[in-house]
């Protein structure tokens, strides 16, 4: 079975992500437009992250390292990982969880 979703007409999240497509065992959403933020607190989550930028730019702070993440960079943020996310511009970017993010 084949399902599509179209990004101008699929639901947003309680965080303000655009769910795209989930199956079984991964997920996929977007950040669109995200507005530059503070300083988030740690957290940690059951699933494995990966993620694309499409615009702007963030900092990711993981394991004690911070990089910043730009258009055409990829990022991995394993399950169970303790990580923080700041945007410092307005920022679009696609990611998949496996297993589905709740």
């Amino acid at each position: 079975m084949t399902i599509k979703v179209s990004s101008k007409t699929a639901r947003e999240g309680a965080h303000g992500e655009i769910s795209l497509t989930k199956g079984e065992k991964v997920a996929l959403r977007m950040w669109r437009q995200e507005p530059p933020t503070e300083d988030k607190p740690s957290a940690s989550r059951p699933y494995e992250t990966v993620g694309y930028v499409i615009s702007g730019r963030a900092e990711l702070v993981l394991a004690g390292e911070t990089v910043t993440l730009e258009p055409g960079d990829s990022w991995l943020v394993p399950a169970g990982a303790d990580h923080t996310y700041k945007i410092l511009e307005d920022f679009t970017a696609v990611e998949a969880t496996a297993p589905p993010a709740a």
